[in-house]
């Protein structure tokens, strides 16, 4: 994306906002959330800074605080494997090795496409339904190979055509 249409980007995103201070987090989750590679980069943070009137350390600091935010490129999906207790009991770390194996990649990686990153968390609240997985901030539970291998195909069909936008697979 060239610099103009990135600042004209940026403007209506910040604009949707009525260029709020308060609202930085949410600014920031709808740049990271319309990005190329899902992460807000050095130019975009200054660029917000300058538009919000905020210290460039401030916007930097909330980007860098807060997990959800990306300060390096990722992959359009990000899948969150829960590695907590009941997780672990309940096998995540089989869930895991089948993500690893489905996708060519292992925790901490993006795909050579940029579709897929995979990152293991602590506990993201969903302990009832262990072991579970979250992608786009949507949380699947009782996961199995099945399910991991339906995700992935639906994933990979739907690709690039829905970026922005939350994708929700019902199980």
């Amino acid at each position: 994306m060239d610099e103009t249409a990135l600042f004209s980007q940026l403007d209506t995103i910040i604009a949707k906002y009525d260029n709020s201070k308060e609202r930085l987090i949410q600014i920031l989750l709808d740049l990271q959330k319309s990005s190329e590679q899902n992460y807000l980069s050095e130019e975009c943070l200054e660029y917000v800074a300058e538009k919000l009137n905020l210290k460039e350390s401030q916007v930097y600091e909330v980007a860098t605080f807060y997990s959800m935010l990306n300060h390096k490129p990722k992959g359009r999906y990000v899948i969150e494997i829960c590695d907590s207790a009941p997780c672990h009991v309940c096998g995540s770390q089989k869930v895991i090795d089948i993500l690893e194996e489905l996708l060519g990649i292992k925790i901490g990686e993006t795909t050579a496409d940029g579709m897929f990153t995979l990152h293991q968390v602590s506990c993201f609240g969903a302990c009832e339904i262990s072991p579970a997985i979250k992608i786009d901030n949507k949380v699947y539970g009782n996961i199995t190979k099945e399910k991991l291998e339906s995700v992935i195909r639906i994933l990979k069909y739907i690709g690039g055509n829905e970026r922005g936008k939350n994708i929700e697979i019902d199980f």
